[in-house]
């Protein structure tokens, strides 16, 4: 009988976002994947240092040995060949990461393996790749940034902190705040109070870690799977994200509503391990403190074309801008 992983959180990372290989997608990117072979095989018994998802994964891991049983699955996708792949490999196993499935697609797009794996989140640092998901509602997917400087993982627990509108909800609120302010925003959400507001692209994965928090032996308040809600929506809007989440019957152990504040300093004192929002930003300033991933829009909705054109400002030149904030 076919292995299922119906009960299982499956999460799919690309090897870039597992494992600092910057360095190596630079060299491939200037001078081709001859080069790039030459060089990961000649260095292929040199341990690659951990990426940005790594304290994730290797968290996410630590539960089914807490649970003593499966709980969560990580399959590591790359583009490499599996010659080239064998880094990788070499890496995970000096990690100790209880990780027995990956695929390398030998420059094939991850895109069409996901369903093949029955993927819940995916991880990546190829836009193409994660938007493919997104449009395709197959799975939940981000775009994760370059690790925050001397970030320390909580290492008893694991922190995942999700924005709400246009990530765990749809974004059909945000829509009604970007065309007619905050006004009739709050107006609407208040209004609509009691009505469940729709599935977002990470509406499906919340629910699955709510289901692997009533797993746990310490039950759904002292489990060491700890999520948090972080949104800029503030009193009266806050009313509708709390009933939705009551009527999907999950559990969420904080929730903080910031009425536009910076999420920062919220995040960094939840010691979140992985941070999910939808905008540039908050992820600017988030990033410099905490693990951070974009949830890019469908191309179908009105706010993609809205972010398309806000991407003017370097990223990487105001992340430095906050880092320095922060010394």
């Amino acid at each position: 009988m076919p292995l299922s992983f119906a009960e299982t959180l499956v999460v799919g990372i690309s090897s870039r976002a597992l494992f600092d290989l910057e360095e190596e997608n630079k060299l491939f990117q200037e001078q081709g994947v001859i080069e790039y072979r030459k060089y990961q095989k000649e260095r292929e018994k040199e341990i690659l240092n951990p990426g940005t998802g790594f304290y994730l994964v290797n968290a996410l891991l630590n539960l089914n040995k807490l649970a003593k049983e499966r709980l969560v699955e990580v399959i590591v996708m790359s583009r490499n060949s599996p010659e080239t792949g064998i880094r990788v490999l070499n890496s995970l196993k000096h990690y100790e990461l209880d990780i027995t499935r990956s695929a390398f697609t030998g420059g094939e797009s991850l895109y069409d393996y996901i369903e093949a794996f029955d993927v819940d989140l995916f991880l990546s640092k190829d836009e193409a790749d994660v938007q493919k998901i997104i449009d395709s509602g197959i799975a939940a997917a981000a775009l994760i940034y370059e690790p925050p400087p001397g970030f320390k993982p909580e290492t008893s627990t694991v922190r995942i902190a999700f924005d709400a509108d246009a990530v765990i909800f749809s974004d059909d609120s945000e829509q009604i705040y970007k065309a007619q302010g905050i006004e009739a925003f709050h107006n609407n959400e208040s209004a609509n109070s009691i009505v469940p507001l729709n599935e977002g692209p990470y509406a499906k994965l919340l629910k699955t870690l709510s289901k692997i928090q009533r797993k746990m032996e310490t039950g759904v308040e002292l489990s060491p799977l700890r999520i948090a809600i972080v949104t800029a929506r503030n009193s009266p809007s806050h009313m509708r994200v709390l009933n939705t989440l009551r009527e999907w019957d999950v559990y969420v152990d904080e929730a903080f509503f910031l009425g536009g504040l910076s999420k920062d300093k919220v995040l960094k004192a939840f010691k979140a391990h992985i941070f999910f929002d939808d905008q540039e930003t908050h992820l600017v300033s988030a990033r410099a403190v905490v693990p951070s991933a974009k949830v890019p829009y469908k191309t179908t909705s009105p706010l993609y074309v809205k972010t398309a054109q806000l991407q003017i400002v370097d990223p990487e030149l105001l992340i430095k801008r906050e880092i320095k904030k922060l010394e």
